[in-house]
């Protein structure tokens, strides 16, 4: 008798939740049931996801977005032979964005990582994003990468509490470190010749080498000290969408043309004069 009691105190309960797991399962079911590609097609349009983060993604003097994601998503459209739209969307809430259907697809330099491939589906890695370092020429210029800056003698400087003093401690555990609160403040000190090398994430420490040239170098030759990996995010259950933007990775991949873009605006500041200061 008491079993029966509890199996139909079980079901009630069942019930009651079944309406509230259906409501959220049911966005994605339906979501599921199309192809994004299907959608795209009949709309004429590919809509993309992004944040705005400089060099990926930026507003110029005129307020239109330029940067590295946005060559990216607008040639994926052009092979597509369909339209743009980009929807900037806050960082924190851009999966749950993509999930309830407000784009087709994340192209935001979203690194792949365990926790959010529970909920997206990744692409093949379309760039790869790292921890860089800058060296200052006067005192560095004689020390061999990287053997020799794991050394008491050498100092290094980064920001505090974030990865790169993190990867200094694991690449140069016998080396000098100086923690700051802010990135300027880091590379300032190797500027200035008080350390002989600050670690950052990249295209930072490309970007203040070729902003003082004359007093920092790359001692690394264009490695980075950790390499990330970015990917398209997509809804899970679309295998053709998954297929077909990972296949214009490898294409575009294969003929050089994402890394001739990402050498522009990662490796140069040719473009800093289109937008109001140097980011």
């Amino acid at each position: 008798m008491n079993r029966f009691k509890h199996l139909l105190l079980a079901v009630a309960a069942t019930a009651m939740l079944s309406p509230v797991v259906s409501s959220a399962q049911g966005t994605q079911q339906a979501l599921s049931k199309e192809s994004a590609l299907e959608a795209i097609k009949k709309r004429g349009t590919l809509k993309v996801g992004m944040a705005t983060f400089v060099p990926w993604a930026m507003r110029n003097k005129a307020g239109d977005l330029i940067g590295f994601e946005i060559d990216v998503a607008t040639k994926v459209a052009e092979d597509m032979g369909m339209k743009v739209e980009f929807v900037p969307t806050a960082w924190d809430g851009i999966i749950p964005a993509l999930i309830a259907g407000k784009f087709d697809v994340i192209i935001g330099g979203m690194s792949i990582t365990a926790k959010r491939n529970l909920t997206v589906n990744f692409t093949v890695p379309y760039a790869h994003s790292g921890q860089g370092v800058a060296a200052n020429i006067k005192l560095a210029k004689d020390l061999k990468w990287p053997d020799d800056y794991n050394s008491s003698k050498v100092t290094f400087a980064c920001r505090r509490g974030a990865t790169p003093c993190t990867a200094v401690a694991k690449f140069f555990p016998k080396a000098t470190v100086r923690q700051f609160d802010d990135d300027a403040q880091a590379f300032q000190e190797v500027i200035n010749g008080n350390a002989h090398a600050v670690v950052s994430s990249q295209p930072k420490p490309n970007f203040y080498r070729i902003d003082n040239p004359d007093k920092i170098f790359d001692p690394a030759d264009g490695a980075n000290l950790t390499k990330g990996d970015e990917a398209f995010a997509l809804r899970k259950g679309d295998p053709d969408s998954l297929n077909f933007f990972s296949n214009w990775i490898t294409v575009n991949t294969s003929n050089g043309w994402l890394a001739e873009r990402h050498k522009y605006w990662f490796g140069s500041r040719d473009w800093a004069d289109q937008v109001e200061m140097k980011q």
